[in-house]
């Protein structure tokens, strides 16, 4: 088992990893929306979903992965109607179209309005 930690990710905020490889399978934990250099959460929907998928992206870099190796991404929101607006970020870089869950959430640490987690291969 491989601890992946990513200084271009937010610092975990509780008692875990970033991400964690195991056999060739990446297991990112659930990216908030902070941008991990000003430690800021952007406003707004699309802004968050934005940065929610830059962080697992860079997750998905340092474990040696890529967004085309997702197989399966859980999402969530603290409204539904934002759905639509979260479709359109998520779809430009989840390509693969990966297995998904999305579910909505009564409130996400920091007062964000979304969060992504996934599971990617790597080379092993």
């Amino acid at each position: 088992m491989e601890v992946i930690v990513s200084e271009h990710a937010p610092a975990a905020i509780g008692p875990y990893s970033q991400g964690i490889v195991t056999g060739n399978l990446l297991f990112t934990s659930g990216q908030l929306p902070i941008d991990p250099h000003s430690g800021e959460t952007p406003q707004g929907i699309i802004a968050q979903a934005e940065q929610s998928c830059i962080n697992v992206g860079n997750l998905l870099d340092e474990a040696g992965s890529s967004y085309d190796r997702v197989v399966k991404t859980t999402c969530y929101l603290v409204d539904m109607n934002d759905f639509p607006q979260f479709n359109e970020v998520y779809a430009r870089y989840f390509t693969g179209n990966p297995a998904r869950s999305c579910v909505a959430v009564k409130e996400l640490p920091t007062g964000a309005l979304c969060e992504i987690e996934c599971v990617a291969e790597r080379d092993a």
